[in-house]
């Protein structure tokens, strides 16, 4: 038997280490492979033979990985570009090293393009190497599923952030504003996922052009009628030239995506300075909502893992590649939730946007529809057993640490 490679890539999320498990485990439970290697800091690092043996991982140990925060592998965001084939020859290299047939690599759009990518140069080159895609984002952006690994997770921490604030900012009678910034730099599904609790006021997302004017008129309205004014923004909330009302669209991650972030202050000031309220709170969960494994979705958890397990079972198949594996999009949000699994062409999930449906956005930003809330509901349900140690819940020593 041949080996496999398992690598992790992009913004991590609080669920990305449960894909992994379920690879490891999958391999433990039908050993289709001799070995699994983790590849050190994604794509970058395996170019650099940089790989962790993860075969004998001990029970107890994949249970911690699951609850682990952040890339357990360590991370990249290396751009892998269609017709570098020194980048590829390498890599191929590294897997003939170490007999590997097979890499999985879990991360977000960019990351099914290297995936897709990687598929079509082998197939072209004729070269006996098969790549398999396992999703994540916590911007839930990717197309055609239904929603992604990591996602849920981050919504919950969301919400419940949302909730404990709201009822902080209730407390006072000082005439202020409280503005929370979610991620999003294309997508609002994880701000308009905190209109779930209830406590939202207005809604900023990045599916619908901001207007100055408007958008104080309301502010304005909701102070007069309540002397109070809870806002949700997503970073990547824009004016209808495109220009995001945050600064930081100068600079790039390497993707050529614009480095968001500061638009809640941004809105906050605009309304100081409109003299609708002297003062204003900020609230900007940035990393907070991908890392937070004490919020883990049991949804989320047990799909990620249930991922990782399906991705090592479609492989055994020789002919499956350049596949991802994900979640199908529900036909009725009103049934029960039931998840489906399926594979599909990387092809069908990189290079492409999920914006959130502006059908289900109200006008004038006050928040969403009955039927985002029950897209949303299902998702944040639940909370896994979590191993704690000193207090704290217990996470493994990180493998690009070792």
């Amino acid at each position: 038997m041949a080996n496999c490679l398992v690598a992790q890539s992009g913004g991590p999320t609080a669920v990305i280490n449960a894909s992994l498990a379920g690879v490891i485990r999958a391999n433990q439970l039908n050993p289709v492979y001799d070995r699994v290697f983790g590849g050190i800091h994604g794509i970058e690092g395996v170019l650099e033979d940089k790989l962790f043996d993860l075969t004998d991982l001990p029970a107890r140990e994949i249970d911690i990985l699951k609850q682990t925060p952040s890339s357990a592998l360590g991370t990249c965001r290396y751009k892998l570009k269609r017709g570098n084939d020194t980048d590829y020859k390498r890599l191929v290299e590294v897997m003939d090293a170490h007999s590997i047939e097979v890499m999985f690599y879990i991360g977000g759009n960019d990351s099914m393009d290297t995936v897709d990518a990687l598929s079509e140069w082998a197939a072209a080159n004729g070269v006996a190497k098969r790549f398999i895609g396992i999703p994540k984002t916590v911007d839930n952006d990717l197309v055609p599923v239904d929603h992604c690994p990591g996602f849920p997770s981050a919504a919950k921490l969301a919400c419940q952030i949302t909730h404990a604030t709201r009822l902080d900012y209730d407390a006072y009678t000082r005439p202020e504003v409280f503005v929370l910034e979610t991620m999003g730099r294309d997508a609002g599904w994880l701000a308009a996922s905190c209109c779930a609790t209830g406590d939202v006021d207005l809604l900023v997302l990045p599916e619908v052009d901001f207007d100055k004017d408007a958008f104080l008129a309301q502010v304005q309205a909701k102070m007069d009628a309540t002397g109070e004014c809870y806002i949700v923004v997503s970073e990547g909330a824009h004016y209808a030239d495109g220009t995001y009302i945050s600064a930081g669209e100068s600079a790039n991650d390497g993707f050529a995506h614009a480095v968001l972030g500061g638009v809640a202050l941004t809105l906050k000031q605009m309304i100081v300075d409109a003299g609708i309220a002297q003062r204003g709170v900020v609230q900007d969960l940035s990393r907070a909502a991908r890392s937070s494994n004490f919020a883990q979705s049991l949804v989320d958890v047990t799909e990620a893992y249930e991922l990782g397990l399906s991705a090592h079972m479609h492989s055994a198949r020789p002919g499956f590649t350049g596949q991802v594996v994900g979640i199908a999009p529900r036909t009725d949000l009103s049934a029960p939730y039931n998840p489906v699994f399926f594979a599909g062409p990387a092809s069908q999930f990189a290079n492409f946007v999920r914006t959130f449906p502006e059908e289900w956005i109200l006008p004038d930003y006050q928040g969403i529809t009955d039927e985002a809330l029950a897209y949303f509901r299902p998702l944040i349900a639940g909370e896994p057993k979590i191993i704690y140690e000193n207090g704290m819940p217990a996470t493994i020593m990180p493998f690009n640490k070792r």
